[in-house]
């Protein structure tokens, strides 16, 4: 018997018991499905990121009193007591990192604020940044309209506005706004420039915003806070070099003991995505077994489904082997069957998950991860990573070696009937 006829066998044997194929493909196909979503979720989120994180510019890093991502309470109490990053040693540090940095911004922010214009008004969502001069080259944005304030105006704590793109859009939908007279938590302030539109990070608006010379913001809401350093390397050969010096600088003018850890972090672009790479990875790794506990009872969902199709089909085995045909063809047709199930279970988990995991991207406007896309990673491991298209061929591989693991035995009992005791049975 030749494999082809094998296969279309297998395919006849699927549509004679439709609900028994139903039950053992949705068991392979559950399986599948939950690994190809979440890794395809996974991977639309990773996408984001790294595509629209950017709130900082390239060869940039940000010195803070709070690490970017912390999950122990006792690590937040920890940074909680460590002493602010106060405004004169943001100054002090500035100074001594303006001949081997490009940029040094200082930043300090405050949230849920409202904004006004004449009678629209914004939801009480609003950042309103406060930034030094580099401040905006820092975190990489660009003046669309009008300009940035100048060190003039920071000096003089002017109260002048910088308005990010999402907020220009819903205070001045039609006109230019430059020059017009804006309300800022209360307080009047004059647009001297916008900012252009960065895109979106995990569904949000990275526009939400109002920068204001930070001078004038620690007039507003006072000094006693924390803020924190932004610095831009010259190129990326000197990233190091001026990332390790800013760690020295800030060691003296925060008087760390010698042999005392750092009582600030660093973070990057780059950190924040190996972050959530870490801790994407543990979620993936915990849905693999999940989902390979899963295929396991799927398997032997399909060992006992073809055990009752070799007793149902005990006189078309024993007309079979009368005809000529071997075990070895008896083997094959069972062991075809039962890749034949896991495969079909297999696909349709795919094209479900991966539908699944577009959703996702949908909601979040991310661009789609196809099943066939081979140049984006959905799985990186230490050893190596897997594309989707890999992760989907894997996927098919992995359900052939369910179906021929628990479609062995049932093979070799139908292979091994009598023939003559075969056709008598009943």
């Amino acid at each position: 018997m030749q494999v082809q006829e094998s296969i279309q066998m297998a395919f006849t044997a699927v549509k004679a018991n439709k609900l028994r194929s139903t039950l053992t493909l949705l068991g392979i196909g559950v399986g599948v499905f939950s690994i190809i979503g979440v890794m395809t979720a996974m991977g639309v989120l990773q996408n984001a990121i790294e595509s629209g994180l950017s709130e900082l510019g390239s060869n940039t890093f940000q010195i803070q009193k709070f690490p970017a991502m912390s999950f122990n309470d006792n690590d937040r109490r920890r940074f909680r007591n460590r002493k602010d990053i106060t405004y004169e040693q943001g100054e002090q540090f500035a100074n001594k990192l303006s001949g081997m940095a490009k940029y040094v911004g200082l930043e300090i922010w405050a949230g849920g604020k409202v904004v006004g214009y004449k009678k629209i008004k914004s939801n009480p969502n609003v950042s309103v940044m406060g930034e030094s001069v580099d401040g905006l080259a820092t975190n990489n944005w660009n003046i669309a309209d009008g300009r940035s304030f100048n060190r003039q105006e920071e000096q003089s704590a002017d109260r002048v506005a910088v308005l990010g793109d999402g907020i220009r859009k819903l205070l001045f939908p039609t006109g230019n706004p430059v020059g017009e007279l804006i309300r800022v938590d209360g307080q009047q302030f004059r647009v001297i420039g916008t900012i252009a539109p960065k895109g979106a990070v995990l569904g949000g608006n990275q526009g939400n915003f109002v920068v204001i010379p930070i001078s004038t913001h620690l007039s507003l809401y006072g000094r006693e806070r924390s803020i924190n350093i932004m610095v831009t390397a010259k190129d990326q050969d000197t990233y190091n070099d001026v990332l390790e010096h800013s760690r020295s600088v800030m060691r003296v003018i925060r008087q760390v003991p010698p042999g005392e850890p750092d009582d600030f972090e660093f973070f990057s672009n780059e950190t924040m995505i190996s972050t959530f790479n870490d801790m994407t990875f543990m979620i993936k790794i915990g849905t693999l077994g999940i989902a390979c506990i899963a295929l396991i009872a799927a398997g032997v969902g399909i060992m006992n489904i073809m055990l009752v199709s070799v007793t149902e089909r005990t006189k078309e085995i024993g007309v079979r082997k009368s005809l000529g045909a071997t075990k070895s063809n008896v083997l094959t047709q069972f062991l075809t069957e039962s890749v034949v199930f896991s495969q079909i279970g297999g696909v349709i988990g795919i094209i479900t998950g991966s539908m699944l995991g577009n959703v996702v991207a949908l909601l979040m406007s991310a661009p789609p991860i196809l099943p066939w896309n081979n140049e984006v990673a959905i799985l990186q491991t230490p050893i190596l990573d897997f594309t989707a298209l890999q992760m989907n061929i894997t996927a098919l591989i992995f359900c052939s070696f369910i179906g021929i693991v628990f479609g062995v035995y049932p093979a070799w009992k139908a292979a091994n009937l009598d023939p003559i005791e075969a056709l008598r049975y009943e």
